[in-house]
């Protein structure tokens, strides 16, 4: 507690810095008054963990700005997969705002169905053509007829060799730190070498405060495309992420068929069954939801995480990092980390766009042209520990100095959990009114028209305040002041250069061939995972690859490995037009 009321007094500092607006002193906050009448938009959201109309104080900044109020339709929670978007698609109405994958051959079925509209007409005088136009119009073309149909996530200015993330990698090896630590910080050196410390773990801690059984492991199926999303994580432990059907290394060196016994992925799988067969692997991962899944990092049943953002943003609050609690990144010594470059052009995968149905398609292109300004940015990026401080005048302000500082809210807000929003705010809670678009519109790494990054844990305030007794002990440990550090001074970590590729659009033959191979792989993945011993496993194992070979797996393989080496020409002509692409 002592800590805190360091924190809050800092906070309070910074406060005096700077007007601490409530909401007529916000920004533009004027929609009412632009928009006279009030809307409902529907919003087909293919990487959302929430259906329904937003709520809290997210919703109050819309509302305020455009009069209009956000309805989430999201796949993730209706049914996973491509059969909401198969149905949508089919009625001739996707929703009035769309995010979903961008790249072209998807746009440009989008557009040939008649699912989207030309944005070119309504975002022409609007900030984000000043400065992303010129990339817009790149990521576009070869769409017919000729317009601006999506506008990518993640749009950079940076060069293509500086990692997106900020703080922390979007892939690692976390795990409770509280309990690595009880055990003696023991040495990993291999993948496999993680399973006897988190059995140990386990047996340290066998259930959590509230009497629920903990495990090291907890899968999802809501995110499964072309395998078993939860087996593909560790793969970006060692520099590789999915291409298809296949595992590319960041550098370009590898390029692995997920299928082959002797693949990273089958690998991972292996893992998980050897996990399972220890009594490490939760049971209830084959049905549960990524929202349940959530919830049992924020009680503490599950051990470790693939992903920093979930466990970190679920189970690190500051009070249990006071008391040396927490989720933090483990060094596995053979593990090189796939880290994403900026990109000028963006993250094509996830896409925003208007709806072809839309009935006002000039105010939902400002609401887009505002999710890429700084207010919108801030507001809109605060779902991970990785990412945005939220609106300036509730959770932070210029200080004297004009840098950036958290409010005592903020403090309270992100470091302290489910804190009550003041009701000039909207009220109700600050993690339930928390964006769910789930749309991050830059890189946690950019900068906003200060100079100063919009990622608050960047800050040189948050820095100073922020070191809890479990910052204290990882930083002793791992000899680092913090995970970025660590990982490019100890060369853990290898980026694959960002840059304009779009997978070309696939033949009729090759998606229906996909389909198929794609179906085997997750049912078999999950049956290896959860196989009765050794023989089961492999036994699944071969009949996965005996039917995807007999669905035309080759084909679509021999596909995906063409488009790779135009992958990595189109890398490597990024870093070469950037310059020396060595900006980390």
């Amino acid at each position: 507690m002592k800590k805190m009321r360091k924190l809050l007094e800092a906070a309070a500092v910074c406060a005096m810095g700077g007007s601490i607006g409530i909401c007529g002193g916000c920004g533009n906050r004027n929609g009412a008054e632009r928009y006279e009448e009030a809307i409902v938009v529907d919003v087909f959201d293919s990487v959302a963990n929430y259906q329904g109309i937003q709520p809290g104080w997210f919703a109050g900044l819309v509302k305020d700005q455009f009069n209009m109020e956000l309805n989430i339709i999201a796949p993730n929670v209706a049914g996973g997969g491509n059969t909401l978007y198969e149905i949508r698609s089919a009625a001739g109405n996707m929703g009035d705002l769309v995010i979903s994958n961008g790249e072209t051959d998807t746009v440009q079925d989008m557009v040939t169905s008649g699912l989207l509209l030309n944005m070119e007409p309504y975002l022409e005088d609007k900030e984000i053509m000043r400065k992303y136009g010129d990339a817009l119009k790149r990521v576009n073309g070869g769409i017919v007829p000729e317009g601006i149909y999506v506008i990518p996530s993640e749009l950079s200015v940076n060069s293509p060799l500086t990692p997106k993330e900020s703080l922390e990698p979007t892939f690692g090896p976390y795990l409770r730190w509280d309990l690595y630590g009880q055990l003696g910080y023991p040495k990993i050196h291999t993948l496999e070498e993680l399973l006897p410390v988190l059995e140990q773990m386990q047996e340290l801690e066998p259930y959590t405060e509230n009497g629920m059984k903990t495990y090291a492991f907890s899968f999802f199926k809501d995110w499964d495309g072309s395998m078993m999303t939860a087996a593909k994580q560790p793969c970006c432990f060692y520099g590789y992420d999915e291409f298809g059907f296949g595992l590319e290394k960041a550098d370009g060196s590898d390029f692995q068929s997920i299928i082959d016994s002797d693949s990273l992925y089958v690998r991972t799988l292996k893992l998980f069954f050897e996990a399972n067969q220890m009594g490490l692997v939760d049971p209830q991962s084959v049905t549960q939801s990524y929202e349940d899944l959530a919830k049992k990092y924020e009680e503490g049943q599950v051990l470790f995480s693939p992903w920093p953002w979930m466990a970190q943003l679920e189970y690190n609050t500051q009070s249990r990092k006071e008391a040396g609690k927490g989720f933090m990144m483990v060094d596995i010594m053979d593990m090189q980390i796939y880290a994403s470059g900026c990109n000028q052009e963006g993250n094509r995968k996830i896409a925003i766009g208007i709806g072809a149905q839309a009935k006002e398609p000039e105010r939902l292109a400002a609401f887009i042209d505002w999710l890429y300004s700084p207010e919108g940015i801030s507001s809109n990026g605060v779902q991970s520990s990785a990412g945005t401080a939220g609106p300036r005048g509730l959770s932070w302000e210029y200080d004297e100095k004009g840098e950036p500082c958290l409010t005592e809210f903020g403090w309270q807000a992100l470091f302290n959990g489910n804190v009550e929003v003041p009701q000039e705010w909207g009220g109700g809670s600050w993690e339930e009114g928390i964006s769910q678009l789930n749309f991050r519109p830059v890189p946690s790494c950019e900068v906003d028209e200060k100079g100063f990054p919009y990622a608050y844990m960047l800050w040189d305030s948050v820095a100073e305040m922020k070191d809890t007794v479990l910052d204290r002990d990882w930083k002793q440990q791992m000899g680092a002041g913090n995970v970025r550090e660590f990982l490019i001074e100890n060369d853990r970590l290898l980026v694959s250069a960002g840059c304009d590729f779009s997978v070309p659009i696939e033949s009729s033959e090759i998606a229906t061939l996909r389909g198929q191979c794609r179906n085997v792989i997750r049912k078999y993945s999950w049956d290896m995972v959860f196989a009765a011993d050794e023989e089961e496993f492999y036994a699944s194992l071969q009949q996965m690859q005996e039917e995807a070979a007999s669905l035309g797996y080759e084909k679509v393989l021999d596909f995906d490995r063409e488009n790779v080496e135009s992958y990595r020409e189109m890398k490597r002509k990024a870093v070469e037009d950037y310059g020396d692409g060595n900006d980390r």
